[in-house]
């Protein structure tokens, strides 16, 4: 075989990042960031869990998604800020598809758009640290112990490129705090878990989901000025980079929070 057949023939390549054979869990995955993880994944070949707080019709409509790629889905609903729900979630997910060899704790609170964003700086804080941080942080050490028992496993996180730089504003101040902690906190959990567990973070920047949709025009124009690569980030640039993580190529990585923000560096 040539040089320039072997370039056409698709057949004789390993797929890159392949997730075929595993099995994963996305949290807060009806719509965004969490969906798109949700679909990427199952490109890759995984059967995949959908979680969702209160939009279970987008999440049946993206496990039908995926069932349409090939892989098999269920759906999960529960807030994750109430202990019991946490914990059965975890049970539930490992009775749809065993092991989970993938969870990706990206639920969180949305405090930009809509109701939350109205609320005071405090009531804001309190629900972070608890719909964020809590939440993430008894969800991988669940997850990460039975993963460990089992063998091994892969959990991803969520974090924001500019958590250990800063930003001004009540938001900043607040998702800094929030998600500094989940930074910190994956770092910790690689080491107790390695190595049959690898525990990584993705941090996205400015990422147009609903809230990037709606900004105003200079906040359009000061996130083309602060990124690099001159455009907003998009979830799927979020979701096949957690591909490449959850996935044996990156086999050996854990520990690490990744940018993915398009070189902003201030």
């Amino acid at each position: 075989m040539t040089a320039a057949e072997y370039d056409r023939d698709e057949t004789n390549k390993p797929q890159f990042a392949s997730l075929i054979g595993m099995n994963a869990v996305v949290t807060g995955s009806s719509n965004g960031i969490g969906r798109a993880i949700a679909l990427e994944l199952a490109r890759a070949g995984a059967d995949v869990v959908v979680h969702c707080r209160g939009s279970l019709d987008a999440a049946h409509e993206v496990a039908a998604d995926i069932r349409s790629l090939g892989r098999q889905s269920a759906v999960i609903q529960g807030d994750i800020r109430d202990r019991d729900v946490l914990r059965d979630l975890i049970d539930s997910a490992w009775s749809c598809f065993s092991p989970i060899d993938v969870w990706v704790n990206n639920a969180g609170i949305d405090l930009l758009t809509g109701d939350g964003a109205r609320l005071p700086y405090e009531e804001k804080l309190e629900q972070l640290l608890d719909g964020d941080v809590t939440s993430t942080v008894l969800l991988s050490k669940a997850v990460g112990n039975r993963m460990s028992k089992a063998g091994g496993g892969c959990i991803l996180n969520i974090g924001w490129d500019q958590a250990d730089r800063g930003m001004e504003g009540d938001s900043g101040e607040l998702f800094a705090t929030s998600k500094n902690a989940i930074m910190g906190f994956t770092r910790s959990l690689a080491a107790s878990l390695a190595p049959s567990v690898r525990v990584n973070c993705i941090a996205p920047g400015w990422i147009r989901t609903s809230w990037g949709e709606e900004a105003s025009e200079s906040w359009q124009q000061r996130v083309l000025n602060e990124t690099p690569l001159g455009r907003w980030g998009t979830p799927d640039d979020i979701a096949r980079l957690a591909r490449f993580l959850a996935s044996p190529d990156a086999s050996y990585v854990t520990g690490q929070v990744i940018n993915c923000n398009g070189g902003a560096v201030r």
